[in-house]
């Protein structure tokens, strides 16, 4: 299972991350700030306190958490079925 080793936020809602198979980068959670819950993003000092969790997910509060697979798919540009071998499917015949 492919983890999260480093998170650390950066300006304009994005952040950097390392993942245990060596991929690192930046992703841009812009495009979540100021809906819903994400409005306390809106305080730079509370985004800046993004952490691991003890499940893998990225958060910054009880109320703020993002998977980490989708993350690793944001970052890595891989698809869901290339994460996940099994969710290929073999198509059923006609």
């Amino acid at each position: 299972m492919i983890r999260p080793i480093l998170v650390r936020a950066l300006p304009n809602y994005r952040i950097y991350l390392e993942f245990s198979d060596g991929a690192k980068g930046e992703v841009d959670l812009s495009d979540l700030a100021g809906h819903s819950v994400f409005d306390d993003w809106n305080d730079t000092a509370f985004f800046q306190q993004v952490y691991i969790g003890e499940h893998r997910e990225v958060k910054w509060s009880n109320d703020i958490e993002l998977c980490p697979d989708s993350l690793y798919l944001k970052l890595t540009g891989k698809t869901p079925e290339e994460l996940f071998p099994k969710l290929r499917r073999e198509q059923p015949h006609a």
